[in-house]
């Protein structure tokens, strides 16, 4: 493992312990150069379906690109990073044991949004708005009163 501090290849590990509800690794490390200290992970590296995107394309499954969007749906909400990951962790799972080579987007999207109506009112209008690609105000308000319906009953 190369130490991001002088980029020397040899270090040792401090500790391990497990990470992510046992699905990686957590190991501190140590320089064997410099001596600094840096956390890595270790993880299975299991099969990743192919996501079917709307227009047809097919692109691999990114953990990252799933939390971003989420993310930024949440941005300035009272939804912290644990919560996503933890999230994303069992979408993950989902869709691992699905078993299936292909997956389509709507799926991913459904989840997420299905997870940030639970979580916040807010965060789940902004992530429908870019997912179902409102065209106009309408659109927009349609979802708003749904939401409102659903709150006052």
């Amino acid at each position: 493992m190369r130490c991001p501090f002088c980029n020397h290849e040899g270090s040792k590990v401090v500790d391990s312990r497990p990470a992510r509800n046992g699905r990686a690794i957590r190991r501190r490390r140590e320089c064997l150069k410099c001596g600094e200290r840096f956390t890595t992970y270790e993880q299975l590296e299991e099969f990743q379906p192919m996501v079917v995107k709307k227009d047809g394309r097919r692109e691999a499954f990114e953990r990252r690109k799933v939390i971003e969007g989420i993310l930024k749906a949440c941005e300035k909400r009272p939804i912290s990073i644990n919560k996503v990951e933890a999230f994303v962790d069992d979408l993950e799972r989902y869709i691992q044991e699905k078993g299936v080579a292909e997956i389509d987007s709507r799926v991913i999207g459904e989840k997420v949004m299905a997870q940030l109506r639970d979580w916040d009112d807010v965060a789940y209008v902004r992530f429908a708005s870019v997912y179902k690609q409102f065209k106009d105000l309408k659109e927009f308000m349609e979802q708003l009163q749904e939401l409102l319906a659903r709150d006052s009953s």
